[in-house]
């Protein structure tokens, strides 16, 4: 049996059949049947076969999201507003003081 570890996964804290652990495209993968019976996968880090993340240990419910994962996102909104993504000038309002 395998348990559902991601917080907000629907299946999360349900025990699922284990079938096999692989590396699938470069990914951790674990596959389980369902109460179906049917072949799904998971991230093994969403499941109990791998270690806890030590930054969600650490933070323990007091932070939504990595530094890392903001700049990247910060990162991404630049470069889409750099594409010129809103027509010139419209939705942008300078403010002076």
């Amino acid at each position: 049996m395998v348990r559902v570890t991601h917080p907000f996964h629907p299946r999360f804290g349900q025990e699922l059949e284990f079938v096999k652990r692989l590396l699938t495209w470069r990914a951790d993968r674990v596959f389980f049947f369902d109460e179906a019976g049917a072949l799904g996968s998971l991230p093994a880090e969403w499941t109990d076969l791998a270690p806890p993340d030590g930054f969600v240990v650490v933070a323990h419910g007091r932070v939504p999201f990595r530094t890392s994962a903001l700049l990247e996102l910060a990162d991404r909104l630049e470069a889409l507003g750099s594409k010129g993504s809103a027509p010139s000038g419209e939705g942008v309002q300078e403010i002076t003081p």
